[in-house]
């Protein structure tokens, strides 16, 4: 592989950080700078199973925030000698892109229209003021055809900004999770837990968004508080004589959901229901008899303490439908509303006015139901007083803006551990073979794994995603048989059970008794993106024998990404791993903290308070914007900081300007096959080169550790040491050709810019250009034995003399002279300990200091100089 320039460039008359992204990605780019090796080493391989950021809009400083962490990482490994992978994927499918494409063309999809070819949308650009109602309908088609047009577009600008960043990402392994390859792999990875019994269909209760038409995995959920009000309600009981006794009250923020109610549910030890267990009541209004049962998840000390069982209202409703074997009477439709026909159960019920009351509602949506009940039961008198007002806790889902609803439907699922005591063992025990960074970010996926209470639901009711790769045989009456869906063979995957006929049939048996239904369904997001290791690592490749690369970089070194989707990307990651391969899928996860406003808030779109980060780069440079990432820590959250921004420019600027300086002194003068440490014998230097070694050692700890911003941190601090101190003290005795001095200053450059190389991509890589071949972050990363000489220095020595150069220049400064001015006489006060410190490096203080005279030392408590005597310096006039 090439590296970036063979031959070092001028060093320019006045250095800028301006052009220079321009210049080297385009440098790195030609010159495959980051491309993957493809080492058969496993152990010489550092392999990053990579976010694949949504391409469903723009990217904001979270993004840069957290792949700079990952970036860092990856300049580290490769210069450590690691052949890196460190392959970019687009997450292009799946709800977030079909919201996007709905918004940017004024369209909406329609699977019943049929296929129009070269459409042409009515928009192209925001539509976000257009009603969903009056969005233009295409058919299934048109809509995926839109949806893969606008990613692509969306990924070109991603691949921009990337690149402008300098991400070390491999260009040449990029996918998208929606391409050929993304939905074969995910296909035949779902075919094959389905052979397993690992994935299955079933009917039953689910959580439904009303308004995307879609059903919801527990992952996506988010409880938000929403306005209610508690209804106090009377059911009547139902004595064996068939006379009625006291009511029940029961307190309800659903009373529309009363001819749902299957049963009423109090806890076994409360005393209040002890005489009603094994008892029925009906419910008012619709006169359907009902039981009073117990179950320990009812709470004694909410409302009244017995509460109605709906199927259904909330997941608790779903739980004691489950465990209680109690009857389904739903009647709450996909869309939202009540459903049209009177149910048997409220038609046959002893209701006075349960039929009359049901037509009513029929068709409403939740809310006009709950009004026209509510009335119902004012005028019946089984309303206890007035509805108090509340603030509920709903589920939402995470892009939803009304409560889910429960309903009844045919999805797919993927076994969890929700169901499983022993899988879900199994699974929390994955999650201790994962080292996390920081390491108490486990017990948040452990926590996630123990909580789960059903399995993965995969199937999706959209449009734009992988879809579910079965069919299934239509009976004599046109009924699908659902126990024994037809596969496809692997080779042929990826398939469109909505395009293409299954083996055997034709396109003419399509939904006609006796043929064949195509599944309907595409698979949730996560689902394809869970999949990421196998898919970038190229599985299906190495299980047909056409491809070695898996064996290469699977398990992979580490998983990088937000804490918030610990319970959703990596979870689902470790269950296919652990279903498929019987391991997990990486041996690190390194999880990022989110970006907060000035204000402490979390950035996001719907805050109205998130920045786009290309004005940013374009203002503060990327070097700048990378140190400003990279000052915070794995698992923190930081806020977005343009004074950062600011000092990390400020950095990147005196890093081209010292290196120009250093580097202007000229090279020492070396006898043939020897090295700059051989010469290098003067105490100063020696203590420079000494202090070094402990900034690479502790930086190398740092980036070992997981913690890079310990190493930005350290060397660092050093550099400004080194700029400050060192290069003033030394430059007189550098300028006049000692070679002891020319050789520390390049050797230390040497380190310096490979330290600063993770972190400041640009700036290192122009300087590096200036004297040195190749590339610098194909360069080693630096060794403490590359700082050995022959005879140590003490790194006390530096700090000691920069200490004394510091009070020479307050000593000036409080004289109002300027540094150029002479002192004649003075007296140096240190600690005993340091006094013999400084004297070691006494000539170059005098030289840097224009210590012209007499120079005392006396003990002291701190370094100070007193009794000063000053020349001040005049500049001589000009001659003319």
């Amino acid at each position: 592989m090439t590296n970036a320039p063979t031959t070092p460039s001028p060093i320019p008359d006045r250095p800028s950080l301006d052009g220079l992204e321009d210049k080297w990605a385009q440098v790195w780019r030609e010159e495959r700078t980051y491309a993957f090796g493809g080492t058969a080493d496993r152990s010489k391989v550092f392999s990053i199973d990579t976010p694949p950021p949504t391409a469903s809009g723009s990217l904001h400083m979270g993004h840069v925030f957290s792949y700079t962490h990952t970036d860092c990482m990856a300049r580290y490994k490769r210069m450590a000698g690691f052949d890196v992978f460190y392959p970019i994927g687009w997450d292009d499918n799946g709800l977030p892109t079909e919201k996007r494409v709905q918004n940017f063309y004024g369209v909406r999809g329609d699977a019943t229209l049929p296929y129009e070819p070269g459409y042409v949308p009515p928009f192209a650009g925001d539509t976000k003021s257009i009603k969903a109602a009056d969005q233009q309908p295409i058919s299934r088609q048109n809509f995926i055809e839109l949806c893969d047009e606008l990613t692509v577009k969306d990924e070109e600008a991603f691949e921009s900004l990337f690149r402008r960043l300098g991400f070390s990402l491999d260009w040449d392994i990029q996918y998208r999770t929606i391409d050929d390859r993304s939905r074969a792999t995910a296909q035949q990875a779902f075919l094959r837990q389905l052979a397993r019994g690992e994935a299955y269909t079933a009917e039953a209760p689910g959580l439904w968004d009303v308004t995307f038409q879609t059903a919801v995995a527990q992952a996506e959920l988010e409880a938000r508080d929403y306005p209610g009000a508690y209804h106090r309600v009377a059911f009547h009981r139902v004595a064996a004589d068939g006379t009625t006794g006291e009511p029940v009250h029961i307190e309800t923020t659903r009373p529309e959901l009363l001819p749902a109610c299957v049963a009423l549910v109090a806890h076994p030890d409360d005393e209040r229901y002890q005489g009603l267990f094994g008892t029925s009541v009906t419910s008012p209004i619709f006169g359907v008899e009902i039981p009073v049962v117990a179950h320990p998840a009812a709470e004694m000390d909410k409302g009244a303490g017995i509460a109605m069982c709906c199927t259904f209202g909330d997941l608790t409703d779903v739980i004691w439908w489950r465990e209680l074997r109690l009857p389904t009477r739903s009647v709450i439709t996909r869309a939202g509303r009540v459903q049209a026909e009177v149910p048997a159960w409220v038609a046959d019920a002893k209701g006075d006015r349960g039929t009359e009351v049901f037509e009513e509602m029929a068709g409403k949506t939740v809310h006009s139901a709950r009004e026209v009940v509510v009335e119902a039961l004012r005028a019946s008198g089984d309303l206890d007083g007035e509805p108090q007002k509340t603030q509920r806790k709903a589920n939402f889902y995470e892009r939803g803006e009304k409560p889910l609803e429960i309903v009844t439907s045919r999805q797919w699922y993927i076994r969890n551990g929700g169901r499983d005591v022993e899988l879900n063992e199994a699974l929390q025990a994955r999650g201790d073979e994962i080292d996390f960074h920081p390491s108490f970010m486990r017990s948040r996926y452990k926590n996630w794994v123990a909580g789960l209470n059903g399995d993965w639901l995969v199937s999706r009711q959209r449009f734009f995603g992988v879809p579910i790769p079965v069919w299934y045989r239509l009976d004599a009456s046109g009924e699908p048989d659902y126990d024994a869906p037809i596969a496809p063979a692997e080779d042929t995957l990826p398939v469109d059970p909505a395009a293409q006929t299954p083996p055997g049939y034709t396109e003419d048996q399509r939904d006609q008794p006796g043929g064949f239904t195509g599944d309907p369904d595409v698979m949730d997001t996560w689902a394809t993106s869970s999949l990421t290791p196998q898919i970038a690592g190229d599985w299906r490749g190495a299980e047909a024998g056409t491809s070695d690369l898996f064996g290469k970089v699977f398990p992979m070194d580490v998983r990088p990404q937000g804490h918030d989707i610990i319970r959703t990307w990596l979870f689902a990651t470790v269950v296919r791993s652990h279903f498929e391969h019987g391991s997990v899928p990486w041996t690190d996860a390194a999880i990022s903290g989110w970006i907060l406003d000035p204000e402490r808030k979390k950035m996001s779109k719907s805050k109205g308070n998130v920045v786009t980060p290309e004005d940013v780069v374009v203002e503060h440079s990327a070097d700048a914007v990378r140190y400003w990432a990279a000052s915070g820590r794995l698992g923190t959250d930081a806020a977005y900081d343009t004074g950062q921004m600011k000092v990390g420019r400020r950095l990147a600027i005196k890093l081209l300007n010292a290196s120009k300086f250093a580097l202007g002194f000229g090279e020492p003068e070396l006898e043939p096959r020897q090295g700059l440490a051989s010469v290098i014998t003067e105490p100063l230097d020696r203590s420079m080169i000494a202090a070094l070694a402990h900034v690479v050692r502790d930086a190398t700890a740092g980036f070992e550790g997981w913690d890079y911003t310990r190493s930005l941190d350290v060397t660092e601090t050093f550099f400004w040491t080194f700029c400050d101190d060192y290069i003033e003290l030394v430059k007189d005795r550098a300028h006049a050709g000692d070679p002891s001095a020319r050789a520390a200053l390049r050797l230390a450059l040497s380190v310096l810019l490979r330290l600063l190389a993770p972190f400041l991509p640009y700036a290192t890589e122009e300087v590096w250009s200036w004297w040195q071949q190749g590339s610098v972050h194909r360069s080693t990363w630096p060794l403490v034995d590359e700082l050995a000489l022959g005879q140590p220095g003490d790194p006390e020595v530096l700090a000691a003399v920069g200490a004394a150069l510091s009070q020479v220049r307050k000593a000036k400064s409080d004289a109002k002279v300027g540094m150029r001015s002479e002192i004649t006489s003075a007296t140096l006060q240190t600690p005993a300990a340091l006094a013999p410190l400084v004297q070691q490096g006494e000539p170059d203080l005098r030289t840097a200091g224009r210590l012209t005279g007499t120079l005392d030392y006396a003990e002291g408590e701190a370094v100070a100089l007193v009794d000063v005597e000053l020349v001040p310096f005049v500049k001589p006039p000009k001659q003319t």
